[in-house]
């Protein structure tokens, strides 16, 4: 069966098209990456813009084209952080329907911790072997932290702090001031001072934008190769290097970097200060990049069903 699996993010639309089996193994087809900033002000106005709707929209109008282009048997599409917290997202649900065709299920933050865990272990499991993992999610309006062994979660935490609200409440500046850095790291340590020692045995596997981003960083990439980039281990030392180089660039300079997609740059920073700040929480030292995540977790769903 192939199946096209659309994730509606805070800043991001990602696109999957794959070739499934009934055991959950996929084989992928086609990718979209988009950032159409769906959430943007959902934080401060807990409303979706028209603006913002609508950029969405025609990006998922172009990728229901492209699963029609590659044949897919199937759509289906989910909604994350700022879907959950609009106060309009009924009517964002319906418009969405009416112009693409398309129902988005809005998955709970603990779902979407769970979905995210299953597509990202899954690239990194061995047959036969009894492994721990643990998942980290750096989303636009949440960051969830998932733990558990081979595709069973055990432990699973939602926290709502993500780079696009994080930027909107205190990195207003370009570049961001002392003391913003400092507010936002409060911030996060509110949310986040809760956790615990990640087991030793486990492995830590990061997805999402700000992970992906610095793994391209790391590698200098002069193009985004998700293969490349599925794998790379970042020390916290390389993330606290990366992390120095950027906070004193503008994000006029940020944009100019080859490894920093569109419509990143000013929410990098954001993210880069929560997984520091996690990785402090967690007691690691350092983290597994894998450019896979939720809408993997959708597909192997399905399949498994």
């Amino acid at each position: 069966m192939r199946l096209s699996v659309i994730d509606i993010g805070t800043n991001t639309i990602l696109l999957l098209i794959a070739d499934i089996d009934p055991r959950g193994g996929l084989t992928p087809v086609y990718h979209g990456h988009e950032i159409p900033r769906l959430g943007m002000g959902v934080d401060e106005h807990r409303e979706i813009h028209t603006e913002a709707l609508e950029r969405a929209i025609t990006i998922i109008q172009a990728f229901v084209a492209a699963s029609k282009r590659f044949s897919a048997d199937r759509i289906i599409a989910c909604g994350t952080s700022a879907l959950r917290d609009a106060a309009n997202r009924d009517e964002v649900l319906s418009r969405i329907k009416r112009d693409t065709g398309v129902d988005v299920e809005v998955i709970s933050g603990k779902g979407e911790a769970d979905l995210t865990y299953l597509g990202a272990v899954g690239e990194f499991m061995r047959l036969g072997e009894y492994q721990k993992f643990a998942v980290l999610d750096i989303g636009g309006g949440s960051t969830e932290i998932t733990s558990g062994s081979g595709l069973k979660v055990h432990d699973k935490r939602s926290h709502d702090i993500g780079c696009v609200r994080l930027t909107e409440r205190f990195l207003r500046s370009s570049p961001p001031t002392f003391a913003e850095i400092n507010q936002a790291k409060e911030s996060i340590d509110e949310h986040t001072g809760s956790l615990r020692p990640l087991d030793k045995t486990a492995r830590l596997i990061g997805v999402a934008g700000t992970l992906t981003t610095l793994a391209a960083i790391d590698l200098d990439l002069p193009a985004y190769d998700p293969l490349r980039v599925s794998g790379h281990r970042l020390s916290r030392k390389t993330i606290e290097s990366i992390f120095d180089r950027l906070k004193t660039k503008t994000v006029q300079q940020l944009k100019e970097i080859p490894q920093i997609l569109p419509g990143r740059a000013d929410i990098l920073l954001a993210g880069i200060l929560i997984l520091l700040e996690v990785l402090d929480g967690l007691k690691s030292d350092e983290i597994v990049v894998s450019d896979r995540g939720l809408r993997y977790g959708l597909a192997m769903r399905h399949a498994l069903r």
